[in-house]
C-alpha cells in the first residue's frame, strides 16, 4: 500500500482572534490519520477534503498540489494556505 501524502497547513490570515490561538504563520503537517495541532473545528470541516485529496479523487475547482481553506468560524475567520509536501 503506498504512502499516505502529508500537506502541510500554513495559517495565512486570522480576522480576528482564533479561540484556539492559532496564528499567521503557524503551520501544521496533516494527513487523514494526522491532526498536526490544528484546531479540531477546522480539522473536522476540512477532513473530507482532505481525504479525497490524499486518496487521488479530484475537486474539479481545486488544485490537488495547493488550495486554500478557510475556518468554519466565520467570524473569527481563520484562512490556510494547504500545500502537498510528499
Amino acid at each position: 500500500m503506498p504512502e499516505e501524502p502529508v500537506y502541510e497547513a500554513e495559517v495565512v490570515s486570522v480576522a480576528k482572534s482564533c479561540s484556539a490561538g492559532h496564528e499567521v504563520g503557524d503551520r501544521f503537517m496533516i494527513n487523514t490519520h494526522k491532526t498536526g495541532g490544528i484546531c479540531g473545528y477546522c480539522y473536522h470541516d476540512l477532513f473530507p477534503t482532505l481525504m479525497n485529496m490524499c486518496f487521488g479523487g479530484q475537486i474539479p475547482w481545486m488544485n490537488n498540489e495547493e488550495f486554500k481553506y478557510e475556518c468554519p468560524d466565520r467570524y473569527n475567520l481563520v484562512t490556510f494556505k494547504v500545500t502537498k509536501k510528499k
